[in-house]
């Protein structure tokens, strides 16, 4: 599936599993800008059955500029009780350093907003980091606004195991 867009010379398709050497590139790159690389475990073969196994758990889509990727977005569904409708979480959107300020991420962004449009869903909610002033700009300049008063909370690791020891 290859959507069109209003930019030249670049497209959004829905990924395939062969593009996970790609995605895990991708996911690379972010790690090392949001200096988390060393959080990253992802491997191929992890991509490979948690995106497109039996069960996928979540989508991806690639931005390709005159038939280079050069973007990715990595989002699931999540679902409002509030509302009683489902959303879109982004987990990742990531464009190439030397391509951004092209429209390309934005693009990206758009499209997901659409799908959640056509799709009669009620939200798209991602997180950033605090430090992150260029993200956080672009994103009050497209009507994002930061949830007040929430914080995101982690369970993992140890404290995930530990935690899931205690059930009875």
């Amino acid at each position: 599936m290859e959507i069109a867009t209003s930019i030249p010379g670049f497209r959004i398709r829905k990924a395939s599993i062969e593009d996970c050497s790609s995605i895990l590139g991708f996911i690379a790159e972010l790690a090392e800008y949001e200096k988390l690389s060393h959080e990253l475990v992802a491997t191929i073969p992890i991509l490979e059955e948690s995106l497109f196994g039996e069960k996928p758990y979540a989508e991806v889509l690639i931005g390709e500029f005159k038939e280079i990727a050069v973007s990715y977005a990595l989002y699931f569904h999540n679902f409002s009780t509030f509302t009683g409708r489902p959303g879109i979480y982004l987990e990742d959107i990531y464009v190439k350093p030397a391509m951004r300020g092209k429209g390309f991420g934005k693009s990206l962004l758009s499209y997901l907003a659409k799908l959640a449009v056509d799709n009669k869903f009620t939200r798209v909610e991602w997180s950033v980091l605090d430090w992150n002033k260029p993200s956080i700009q672009f994103y009050r300049s497209i009507g994002a606004e930061p949830m007040e008063g929430w914080t995101v909370q982690r369970l993992d690791g140890d404290a995930l195991s530990n935690f899931a020891e205690k059930f009875s």
